[in-house]
């Protein structure tokens, strides 16, 4: 059985989720990122770029809102990602609505109604 062995950007990229997850948890008093989570990060194989992608509770119309706050708290997340992770070279934040799990839900709601409906128009024997 082979084992996947792990690059070492994708080792940093989890770190960089790890500690920006607590950052925007216990560190970033911007209430714009209050709702925010972290789903994922991908650093380019040079680490200088690091692709942020993030999803809130108010779904994708609050995009602009957030992608606004992240930049205002950039500064600061760097520093305290530099510090964290003691990285020769701090990659360039960049940061991404993560829309995988409102489409998630939209499936989900699709299928619900889906499954009211057919319980609506075909009862089961006990209903008849």
């Amino acid at each position: 059985m082979a084992t996947r062995s792990f690059n070492r950007a994708e080792r940093v990229g989890g770190q960089v989720q790890k500690v920006l997850a607590g950052l925007i948890r216990k560190g970033v008093n911007d209430p714009r990122l209050a709702q925010v989570t972290i789903t994922g990060v991908t650093l380019s194989r040079d680490l200088r770029i690091a692709k942020v992608y993030f999803t809130a509770h108010g779904g994708a119309h609050d995009e602009p809102v957030l992608l606004a706050g992240f930049e205002s708290a950039k500064g600061f997340i760097k520093r305290e990602l530099a510090s964290a992770l003691g990285l020769r070279y701090m990659p360039e934040l960049k940061f991404f609505y993560d829309a995988s799990f409102d489409y998630g839900a939209q499936i989900n709601r699709v299928l619900k109604s889906l499954q009211i409906d057919d319980e609506t128009n075909n009862p089961t024997a006990d209903e008849q």
